[in-house]
């Protein structure tokens, strides 16, 4: 990863933060986006100290407002002009239904909008990197239907969770039905289960209303079971879709938790989902695109 530029959203804690960690001691240049300023600097200190690599920046974008996703991205066109790896990991999970200024689901909007709107603003200092690599990361439970009846939670929102990943999955296997892997590679990422702070911070109102008497009792086994150096192992697949030589040219393709290639869940491979989670995309962000954009 020498000589290479990683920027990996949601890079201040978590999965994102060990993605960022893991590519850093590879010896990438590394730059770490996250809402809050002095967290993202602070992160990115930390991170020069514990690798020794001085080759750390920190930027700040809220992933969820589309103004931050042009700003973040006329940035790093203007600071590196070339990207080599564009790891989506920004995630959020909200216990209640809310719209974000630009009127979109908020779940919906960071956890399948930004990864859209991002990767297709970036796509020309992706392509300058010849051929660049985008990897989304996935999560929740990934496996199950997608209903497109309820893709921004207007009808059902506990463990919404669920669909906004599924969605991730369907929009971005169209995306590298769409990008030639000679420009640009798509792939997705399932890193597992981790405590992380975003996981610590679920109520039992993000839960489906019978599963939510055992909310304490999964706040007392979880640190256990997916404690310790968990964060760091769901990291393992995202680290190596963005730095193993042996996936250049790869695209499409959906890794498991040890960055193996695994089949893709039935509801990403499902065309018509695809179709409506892009056009519900393209509409959002008010970008469109042919069916290959060459």
């Amino acid at each position: 990863m020498q000589d290479r530029i990683a920027l990996i959203t949601g890079s201040t804690g978590g999965i994102g933060k060990e993605t960022a960690r893991g590519l850093a001691r590879l010896g990438a240049h590394v730059v770490l986006v996250g809402r809050d300023p002095q967290r993202a600097a602070a992160a990115a200190e930390e991170m020069r100290l514990d690798t020794g690599n001085g080759a750390v920046d920190a930027l700040t974008a809220d992933v969820s407002r589309q103004a931050d996703l042009h700003r973040l991205a006329a940035e790093v066109g203007e600071r590196y002009g070339r990207l080599d790896v564009l790891v989506n990991n920004a995630a959020i999970v909200r216990e209640r239904r809310e719209l974000t200024e630009d009127g979109v689901e908020a779940m919906f909007a960071a956890n399948v909008l930004a990864p859209f709107l991002l990767t297709h603003l970036l796509l020309p200092v992706l392509r300058a990197a010849a051929p660049g690599r985008a990897v989304n990361l996935t999560g929740a439970i990934p496996r199950g239907r997608l209903d497109l009846d309820n893709l921004q939670g207007e009808r059902r929102y506990p463990w919404f969770i669920n669909q906004t990943k599924r969605a991730l999955m369907a929009m971005s296997y169209e995306f590298a039905t769409r990008c030639p892997a000679g420009d640009v590679t798509i792939n997705v990422a399932y890193p597992g289960h981790a405590y992380t702070d975003m996981n610590r911070g679920l109520s039992a109102r993000t839960f489906p209303l019978a599963a939510r008497p055992l909310v304490p009792l999964l706040k007392l086994v979880l640190p256990i079971v997916y404690g310790g150096d968990a964060v760091a192992k769901a990291s393992r697949s995202s680290v190596r879709l963005a730095s193993d030589p042996s996936l250049t040219g790869v695209s499409g393709t959906y890794f498991d938790t040890r960055g193996r290639p695994a089949p893709w869940p039935a509801c990403a491979r499902d065309e018509r989902n695809r179709d409506v989670v892009w056009a519900l995309c393209e509409r959002l962000s008010g970008r469109s695109a042919p069916r290959a954009m060459r």
